[in-house]
């Protein structure tokens, strides 16, 4: 496995454009399956868990051409669904939790759709239910082969709209019944739905195709099916999460960097939470530009005086996929404040290396964590570690950076699951990180 070994305790200047966003690349991707017809996405970020993405639409027959950096077409009209049920795609889908997003497309196509138990980030239990129980709603019929692990759904007669409360709103589960529910018949009516913008922008990119969805960017959605979908052009939005990584980065590492083209309107509670930990940015254009935080930064407080907690929570709510961002910038902030995870339950488990590095952290138990900030009187120290997750990792290569010293992240195919040629683009604003190939 490839490590990177990085001499921390440098600050970093310059600019830094976002990729395309992880999250909604998944989405988009799948949704080329509901149509014969070309369709053209750009700025698709060249990581792993997206090409693994592409390497599956590849293998069950659609035809992919590269246009040029991040920008490709597809078209979906000589798919071989006997794929579907092949030892290759037990293995390939596997591996990728993103996968299950072929299912919808597929089912409200074709009226079946096959899935091994996907993989993903060891970050607790994630649940599938939302996603079949509401193709159950829609009508499909519902099998799980526990020896095998395998899922499959059919509705050889389509599916049919209806009425459903969604019992979490899961982005991906949302995801996947839209998806389902466009070619259906009549109207689903989709309550307690995820409202997160690259589900808004997967409900644009339908539309944009033919679809009828009312309601985007709220809980409610209503979908009226139609008899067919037809291609389009897509553009992805920057990643969200990279650009919350990229302020943290600024912030442990005393940097002043200019964060290109983020698309403040879609960045939520983002901006605001990174506040609370004192950490100033402005809004220039559609770019964020932090200074160098010379004198640190100040965790602030609530009104009556105690200290802050910061959680996550659905959309409009802060992304759980940034508290471990959060988590780690605290650990150099003066003041203390409380990280509250509430949806997995293995998250903060990567705290004992931050702990190992000389961070005050007290893990309460698996969802909080307490931050005491050093406010830069005492660094980090260089270590050793392993990355568990993409979160995590980011978290420890940002800690790294941050630390006198050399230290060394193992696993780092984690975080090349989300980040796109991260060494690359440090090394371009002044970071000294480097790449060990085994």
């Amino acid at each position: 496995m490839d490590t990177f070994q990085i001499e921390g305790g440098h600050a970093l200047k310059g600019a830094i454009t976002p990729q395309g966003a992880k999250n909604e690349a998944l989405q988009i991707l799948c949704a080329v399956l509901l149509t014969p017809e070309i369709i053209t996405i750009s700025n698709i970020p060249d990581i792993r868990d997206v090409n693994k993405l592409i390497q599956i639409l590849k293998n069950l027959g659609v035809k992919v051409e590269k246009v040029s950096k991040g920008t490709y077409t597809f078209q979906s009209n000589e798919l071989n669904l006997e794929y579907l049920e092949s030892e290759q795609f037990k293995k390939e889908g596997s591996g990728l939790r993103g996968s299950i997003m072929i299912v919808g497309p597929l089912l409200g196509r074709f009226g079946k759709g096959y899935i091994p138990r996907p993989g993903g980030d060891k970050i607790g239990r994630r649940r599938l239910d939302t996603h079949f129980e509401g193709f159950i709603n829609l009508g499909a019929s519902f099998r799980y082969n526990k020896e095998e692990r395998f899922y499959g759904v059919e509705a050889p007669n389509g599916l049919q709209g209806t009425y459903m409360l969604l019992d979490e709103a899961s982005v991906t589960g949302t995801a996947n019944i839209v998806m389902a529910a466009s070619l259906a018949k009549g109207t689903t009516t989709i309550y307690n739905a995820a409202c997160e913008p690259y589900l808004q922008q997967l409900c644009k990119m339908l539309n944009s195709m033919g679809a009828r969805i009312e309601g985007i960017g709220s809980n409610l959605l209503s979908i009226e099916g139609v008899k067919s979908l037809g291609g389009c052009n897509h553009r992805i939005l920057p990643d969200m999460i990279e650009i919350g990584s990229w302020i943290g980065l600024a912030a442990m590492t005393k940097s002043e960097i200019t964060i290109k083209g983020v698309s403040w309107e879609n960045l939520g509670q983002i901006p605001n939470t990174f506040k609370k930990l004192g950490i100033t940015l402005e809004k220039r254009g559609d770019d964020i530009y932090i200074p160098p935080h010379t004198d640190g930064y100040q965790i602030e407080s609530y009104i009556d005086g105690s200290f802050m907690t910061i959680a996550d929570a659905p959309w409009p709510g802060f992304t759980p996929d940034l508290l471990s961002i959060v988590l780690v910038v605290a650990t150099q902030a003066r003041g203390e404040v409380m990280v509250h995870q509430k949806m997995f339950e293995s998250r903060l488990f990567f705290v004992d290396k931050l702990i190992d590095m000389g961070a005050k952290i007290i893990l309460c138990d698996p969802h909080r964590a307490t931050i005491i900030g050093h406010d830069f009187k005492s660094t980090l120290k260089a270590t050793t570690m392993v990355s568990p997750d993409i979160r995590a990792g980011i978290s420890l290569l940002i800690a790294a950076l941050s630390a006198k010293g050399t230290s060394t992240i193992q696993n780092i195919e984690q975080i090349d699951r989300g980040y796109e040629h991260i060494d690359e683009r440090l090394r371009a604003i002044g970071a000294k990180i480097t790449r060990v190939q085994a």
